[in-house]
């Protein structure tokens, strides 16, 4: 899976111009497409795949405004861990947002789960992007810690490469793994 900007002609342009690069390093080029899907927040989608010339392996191109194995957008899901890090409960948050409380629930708990683990990778971002950036102060948990490295590392990203939205540049820093139901390790910062 990598990740890519939400814009299809664009996508499509830099595939065929052969400017995707997989993992592995080796150039991306056009292998069909995934299956259609609904993502709640924005809309039918049908994600392009890409094969790579090097390695021989595909690809799902998975748009910054999405998450890995999500059916939710990145700034619903990312609404709901910032109202968790203010205080606010599942049930209050799911019905904010017109989202099944269970589904909030479950984000909250796996976030909760590798909080630490997402803080450090996102500490580690923002001061590979912003080498001035000063100490990092506490916000009194470890789950409003881990979202406030989210936002710090956006900011720096913003600041360094222009302006852009928060949680598409979240989804792209943590490779799209940011709620995997797996242990999936984050992607290293380049």
């Amino acid at each position: 899976m990598v990740i890519v900007f939400a814009d299809v002609a664009g996508v499509e342009a830099v595939l065929a111009g052969g400017r995707l690069r997989c993992p592995c390093g080796g150039q991306l080029g056009p292998w069909g497409h995934a299956r259609e899907r609904v993502v709640r927040g924005v809309g039918r989608m049908r994600p392009r795949r890409a094969k790579c010339r090097g390695c021989g392996r595909t690809h799902v191109l998975l748009s910054r405004l999405c998450l890995l194995r999500r059916r939710d957008a990145i700034a619903v899901i990312g609404a709901a861990l910032t109202a968790k890090a203010g205080g606010v409960g599942h049930r209050q948050i799911a019905e904010r947002l017109g989202v099944p409380k269970d589904t909030v629930r479950g984000w909250l708990r796996r976030f909760a789960r590798d909080a630490e683990a997402v803080r450090a990778h996102f500490l580690g971002w923002a001061f590979a992007l912003d080498r001035e950036l000063g100490p990092v102060l506490p916000a009194g948990s470890v789950f409003a810690d881990a979202v406030g490295a989210m936002a710090i590392a956006a900011r720096a990203f913003v600041l360094r490469f222009g302006p852009r939205e928060v949680w598409p540049v979240v989804a792209w820093l943590s490779g799209g793994v940011l709620l995997c139901h797996t242990s999936c390790p984050f992607p290293p910062i380049r």
